[in-house]
């Protein structure tokens, strides 16, 4: 009935469904409870499909920032993905599916697509194609799920936001787990700290990004086992 990519991308992507059911959930609640109607967090989830700006977008809503404002934070928040792509500029070049690829790259979806092994056995573009979808569509149905629920249930929501920071955590505990070394890890936590000290808490995220690439070229040799 499906296809092995399929099969296999569903296997692939099983972490990502619980983590996304869950985070998609609490946004969803999150958007309701600031007062907004519950179809605006689907709508969302469907065509931005960008988790912590989506979580941003809650309190830009409550604190009613202007269109440049919001335009500016987004780009911010976003821009890291400009380097996710272009490490994947190989893998998505011969592919009808490109423009959706692209499109669905978030973070989980990159690190299942730089770190699992992929099979020689399969049509790598239906392969990177259902990975995607898949993960997309638990993040919608998450979201569909607390935004439903909110509607209809008051619920405290403090907290929640965090919910997805504790899925970052997972990935990076599960990429150690797999490769075995500490130097990104160590890379990234120096380029936060120095992020942290030098520029504003708003700039931070962009400075550490560009500043993590910078000393993985002077350290490259330490990725190699």
């Amino acid at each position: 009935m499906f296809s092995r990519e399929f099969k296999i991308a569903f296997k692939t992507s099983i972490p990502v469904m619980m983590g996304y059911s869950v985070l998609g959930f609490a946004f969803g609640l999150l958007l309701v409870s600031s007062t907004q109607p519950w179809y605006v967090a689907v709508l969302m989830s469907l065509v931005i499909y960008a988790g912590a700006l989506q979580f941003l977008a809650v309190g830009f809503f409550s604190s009613k920032l202007g269109m440049v404002d919001i335009f500016i934070a987004s780009i911010m928040v976003n821009i890291r993905q400009s380097f996710y792509g272009l490490s994947l500029l190989k893998k998505f070049k011969k592919t009808k599916f490109k423009p959706y690829l692209i499109f669905a790259l978030t973070d989980e979806t990159y690190a299942l697509l730089t770190t699992i092994k992929e099979s020689e056995n399969i049509k790598k573009k239906w392969y990177y194609f259902y990975l995607s979808l898949l993960n997309q569509s638990y993040w919608v149905f998450g979201t569909t799920m607390g935004a439903l629920f909110g509607k209809m249930v008051s619920f405290n929501t403090k907290g929640l936001d965090f919910s997805l920071t504790a899925l970052f955590v997972v990935l990076a505990i599960e990429q150690y787990k797999k490769d075995k070394n500490l130097t990104p890890f160590i890379i990234g936590a120096f380029a936060s700290i120095v992020g942290f000290v030098v520029v504003s808490r708003e700039n931070m995220l962009i400075f550490s990004i560009v500043f993590s690439i910078i000393l993985m070229f002077i350290f490259k040799k330490r990725f190699k086992k």
